[in-house]
């Protein structure tokens, strides 16, 4: 292989990556929180048969803060640094790409892993029949050439780890060294035997390692199974490594970021013990037991309007009830508070949680917008992150795609070509603000009706389209 980048070489890079995520209690941490997140809060605890609750308040407080900071569309606007024109045939690739893509889901996926793992990633690969095709990559199956640098832009190299069917790799390797018989190959790999580790299992990990030539300017990449080379390094054409790498908190001199969910479980575990140990206490003494001298009642009968026999004496002394024991009120608040107070830190009061009634919705929509202060900075992080992937789109469009519709798509690297990232907002409460502008606009005679109803959004009105088309006719 060229640029004295080997089999052994790549495989000694990914055990070296394997020890420092093992090294921080990376794949701990992440099995741990994934756990808490859906749910499985009690794994690898012994119950002993006592009860083992679960109110997943963190899942709920982790999702608000997800889809607040994730619940605009963003688009990628292109513009010539030069001149300031728009590049509309750029613009409306990106537009055709984000859509075919899902673009906007695979964000929020993206946006999730980070809340839960401690990052996110979204790796962009060039398909033959779908052409710029991107895909979300967990924090575990990515590994930096610099540990303590978490801009992917400046990494001597990347390495995605993934499992692939054995079968697949097999195909994968025989055509690769049909094609290319004199191929270099590890030793003491011989042409026609498989590597031992495609002959145990069903599946086997394949790696595959980017780097940046500093002499051609661009990304090249390698494909391996440890014994055998699956595609010998070939140049992408790319200028840039093809990954949008999301950490959800930033830790110094580490390219893995601090998960969400890490900082909430101590709250979630004080929640299950408090309510697990209320539920213990209701179980064995919430109920009212009977003593009774039993050298004067033989068996106690608890049917109901059943007679009890009594022998001799007064029937005053016979039976006694003992009163259950009373939980302490400041459990439930201790409850009630740690659960507040964790929401109320992430930004997720009840304005923001819809647990208020739409009585004033422009001191509603203030509420909101004031609690969201907490998460902005992980929302610019989001669209920087978006305006990377359309760089790397941009990049992909460079080095792939020709001439189209009459536009020379080659030139983009020479015409400086400037991104700027659009996202508008498409919450609720957004939809409700637009509707009062309009509302007040119509009742001061400033639009017309049909200009109102178009401004209208769809399910507001029963018939718009009809009552529209009506107008339109002057009916």
């Amino acid at each position: 292989m060229s640029n004295k980048v080997t089999e052994k070489s790549v495989w000694g890079e990914y055990e070296s990556g394997l020890a420092f995520k093992e090294g921080i209690g990376l794949f701990d941490t992440v099995r741990n929180n994934e756990n808490f997140f859906i749910g499985k809060q009690w794994e690898g605890v012994e119950s002993g048969g006592l009860p083992t609750p679960v109110f997943n308040f963190l899942k709920r407080v982790v999702l608000h803060t997800i889809a607040g900071i994730a619940s605009a569309r963003t688009k990628a606007f292109a513009a010539y640094q030069d001149t300031g024109e728009t590049a509309s045939e750029v613009n409306a690739e990106f537009d055709r790409i984000f859509e075919t893509n899902g673009t906007d889901a695979l964000l929020r996926e993206m946006l999730r892993n980070a809340a839960v793992d401690g990052d996110g990633a979204l790796f962009t690969y060039w398909d033959a029949e779908r052409g710029v095709t991107t895909e979300v990559v967990e924090n575990t199956r990515v590994f930096f050439g610099n540990v303590n640098e978490r801009r992917a832009d400046r990494q001597p190299y990347i390495i995605i780890s993934s499992r692939e069917q054995t079968e697949k790799v097999r195909r994968k390797l025989r055509a690769a060294r049909s094609a290319e018989p004199d191929a270099l190959r590890s030793e003491p790999d011989e042409r026609g035997v498989l590597p031992p580790e495609l002959d145990a299992g069903d599946k086997v990990t394949v790696l595959l390692r980017m780097w940046r030539d500093e002499t051609a300017g661009t990304v090249w990449c390698c494909e391996t199974v440890r014994g055998a080379v699956l595609r010998e390094p070939w140049d992408t054409g790319l200028s840039r490594y093809p990954l949008v790498w999301l950490p959800w908190d930033a830790v110094h001199d580490s390219f893995h970021g601090q998960a969400l969910v890490s900082g909430l479980i101590p709250n979630q575990i004080f929640v299950n013990k408090l309510f697990a140990m209320s539920m213990i206490s209701l179980m064995t003494t919430a109920y009212p037991k009977i003593v009774y001298d039993r050298t004067r009642v033989a068996k106690w009968d608890n049917r109901v309007g059943a007679a009890i026999p009594v022998a001799g004496g007064d029937v005053s002394g016979v039976a006694k009830i003992i009163d259950p024991a009373h939980i302490s009120p400041q459990i439930a608040q201790f409850i009630d508070k740690a659960i507040s107070y964790t929401q109320t830190f992430l930004g997720a009061t009840p304005a923001a949680l819809g647990d208020v009634r739409p009585d004033n919705t422009s001191a509603i929509i203030a509420l909101q917008k004031a609690s969201s202060v907490p998460n902005e900075l992980t929302r610019q992080s989001l669209y920087a992150a978006v305006e990377e992937l359309a760089r790397i789109y941009a990049d992909f469009m460079s080095a792939y795609y020709g001439v189209r519709r009459g536009f020379d798509f080659t030139k983009l690297r020479e015409s400086g070509l400037s991104l700027k990232l659009d996202a508008g907002a498409s919450s609720y409460w957004s939809e409700i603000a637009s509707m009062n502008t309009v509302d007040n606009l119509f009742a001061r005679g400033a639009i017309t009706l049909e200009e109102y109803l178009e401004r209208v959004p769809d399910g507001y009105i029963p018939g718009k389209a009809e009552i529209l088309e009506r107008l339109r006719r002057g009916d």
